[in-house]
């Protein structure tokens, strides 16, 4: 497997995308923020959805045009979450309407998504005029311009493709995500979208989708609120001609774990241009019971406000470390526990057997200043690991946030 130089969600064989500025939101800005992707195919198709009961109309629409595992199409807007509108069904069902006929596609094989602000009517307008013209400049190298339609607080695009060979085949996996607050573990935790040339039935698909989601964009945390809009969607329209895989065999092993370095290198992207960041952490922890103590220990890090702070700060404060993995639930003897703090400036040990242990404040100060923290956790209990990902807390979280509506 390799990533791809420049890879985008436009990278597979047979898709094409475009981002275009619509004005969905009222304002002077030229931001593209409507977006449109399609495969030259039908594809079989899968997708997993926030868990918060409040949900945008956009995901009740896509669940249901999805039920049958097919789609050809995505269509996706930045500026207005279309969440708590008495007409939002309706308007997202326009949305698909407006592609389908652009695209000369069924509308129900469009998957549908929106992401912003909750709770104002989202206009319609924007789309009748924006869709037919996003049609017609669509292209192979448009995954770029999706990326930035689909930005909201995100200081930079998020997208990105890999190669793998499976059964003599070269298959390519491409991704595009939004995402930088409003995310927290619970799947999904962002909008991401995910297409592939590899030949995969619906339920293997589903299968590989969940598999890789539990390893990655259900691993970060920014600010520990789970968005309404959450939708990661994958497409697979077989043009790399590949045997079909319809079984958890060797090819599934391949573009399984291919799709899982993939979601992990976007998850890391989402955390580290989480709003008012400065800083990507990735807890890394080893020598648990169990997976589920694994990850349990790591998020439980990742999403301690105490630790983000003192990440920001450049403090060496390992004593929150320990405090978050002591309320974390899980199986964990603490008489046991290694901390260190690893960055590319080197390697700080804190804590030794849940004791601290002399260090350099000078050289942890050097070490907590790069942009990019590994908080190793070593549990000295089993041979289970997980990473989890997430980002400081700064002062700008607190100000972005203080009037994202107005």
């Amino acid at each position: 497997m390799k990533f791809i130089e420049n890879g985008s969600v436009t990278s597979p064989v047979g898709f094409k995308g475009a981002g275009i500025c619509g004005s969905v939101k009222p304002s002077n800005t030229t931001k593209r923020d409507i977006a449109l992707i399609s495969s030259d195919v039908l594809c079989n198709t899968a997708a997993v959805f926030t868990k918060n009961l409040v949900k945008s109309s956009a995901i009740t629409v896509t669940q249901n045009n999805i039920e049958n595992g097919k789609a050809q199409a995505v269509i996706v807007n930045s500026g207005n979450a279309n969440t708590c509108n008495a007409d939002g069904i309706e308007k997202a069902e326009r949305m698909c309407e407006l592609a389908a006929e652009a695209l000369g596609i069924d509308k129900n094989d469009v998957i549908v998504a929106s992401t912003g602000v909750i709770g104002q009517p989202l206009p319609i307008e924007p789309f009748e005029k924006s869709v037919p013209e996003l049609s017609k400049i669509m292209s192979e190298n448009g995954g770029t311009d999706v990326a930035e339609a689909i930005m909201t607080t995100d200081t930079v695009k998020k997208e990105s493709a890999v190669s793998v060979e499976i059964g003599g085949k070269t298959v390519t996996i491409g991704a595009v995500a939004k995402g930088s607050g409003m995310i927290h573990i619970n799947m999904g935790t962002m909008l991401s979208f995910v297409t592939t040339d590899a030949a995969v039935s619906s339920e293997i698909l589903k299968a590989a989708l969940v598999e890789a989601v539990e390893q990655s964009y259900n691993m970060v945390s920014v600010d520990g609120d789970t968005s309404t809009n959450d939708t990661l969607a994958i497409l697979a329209n077989g043009l790399a001609g590949n045997e079909e895989i319809t079984e958890k065999n060797n090819d599934y092993r391949i573009f399984t774990d291919a799709l899982t370095e993939l979601c992990k290198a976007m998850a890391k992207k989402l955390a580290g241009d989480g709003e008012g960041a400065t800083k990507l952490l990735v807890c890394s922890v080893s020598g648990a019971k169990t997976v589920v103590d694994a990850k349990g220990v790591a998020k439980a890090v990742i999403c301690s406000s105490l630790v983000k702070a003192a990440m920001f700060g450049s403090d060496a404060n390992w004593g929150r470390v320990l405090c978050a993995i002591g309320y974390s639930g899980c199986d964990v003897d603490v008489t046991l526990v290694d901390v260190s703090f690893k960055s590319k400036s080197g390697t700080v040990d804190v804590c030794k057997n849940g004791a601290g242990i002399e260090f350099s404040e000078e050289i942890a100060k050097e070490v907590l200043s790069e942009n990019e923290i590994v908080i190793e956790v070593n549990l000295n209990d089993g041979d289970s690991t997980a990473e989890a990902y997430g980002c400081d807390l700064t002062y700008d979280y607190v100000k972005i946030n203080g009037d994202y509506r107005t």
